[in-house]
């Protein structure tokens, strides 16, 4: 298939998510052909493309066709980046100044860290993870400081769920060990990964609190293990907890119980 074909079919694909997407009842194989001015056969081809992608589902009962998981998450991640993304710009330059550190926003999304933001450090060699990886959320600082939150019957549930995907020689690998770790975040109010995810790499992270006290999200700062020795990891800590309760209440957050 020529380069020419191939755009031509991501394009009709997309104009036939986008006629789906504005009709909360769905529409039948002959309508979306009809609207699309496309033959039935290609029409089919093309929906079930997205269906096996999981950005449409078909309704057998009713021959109806509708959105699917797949579009629901792109939508939901492009919300959810816009409403953090923007307020927490600036704080995170604040951050990256403060520390002379590379910077990070992320969520956990289905058992894994999605960085959705980044300030790099200035320093010539700097730990980057750009917006978009995706990170287990065991061997991440930003993704143990968030699950710390939660009751531990969740904690125990994701690790069932999600198990144990070590990176390296420093990853989490046993229940009693997590628990552990997430006892020691509790206490000190920040994260670490300490080459878990990349030898060699250290970052610190907490928690940003979002309206109703629940963990909207956190903010972490990385650097070269060399770098980021005790003392300097200590320091990155307090500025992140004085950074991450300004960017909560700037969002209209404050922390619950114990995390205030």
């Amino acid at each position: 298939m020529s380069d020419n074909q191939n755009v031509q079919s991501v394009d009709r694909a997309l104009t036939l998510l986008e006629l789906i997407a504005a009709e909360p009842e769905g529409l039948r194989l002959s309508d979306v052909a009809r609207r699309a001015a496309l033959a039935p056969s290609t029409t089919h081809r093309l929906l079930t493309t997205l269906e096996q992608r999981g950005f449409l589902q078909s309704d057998a009962a009713s021959g109806h066709w509708h959105v699917g998981r797949s579009a629901h998450r792109v939508g939901a991640a492009y919300m959810l980046s816009r409403n953090l993304v923007a307020p927490a710009l600036p704080f995170l330059r604040r951050l990256r100044d403060a520390t002379r550190e590379t910077a990070n926003l992320g969520v956990i999304e289905d058992g894994e860290v999605v960085t959705l933001s980044q300030v790099e450090s200035r320093e010539i060699m700097r730990a980057i993870s750009p917006p978009g990886g995706r990170v287990p959320v065991l061997c991440s600082g930003m993704g143990k400081a968030i699950l710390a939150t939660r009751p531990d019957d969740e904690v125990d549930h994701m690790i069932r769920r999600h198990g144990f995907r070590a990176a390296t020689a420093h990853s989490l690998t046993r229940p009693e060990a997590v628990q552990t770790e997430i006892g020691r975040i509790r206490a000190q109010g920040w994260a670490l990964d300490d080459e878990e995810f990349v030898i060699g790499l250290r970052c610190v992270a907490v928690v940003v609190w979002g309206p109703e006290g629940e963990p909207a999200c956190a903010i972490s700062v990385s650097g070269l293990a060399a770098r980021m020795t005790p003392e300097k990891v200590a320091s990155c800590a307090g500025t992140l907890r004085r950074i991450a309760a300004e960017l909560s209440l700037a969002m209209g957050g404050r922390a619950p119980g114990i995390w205030g």
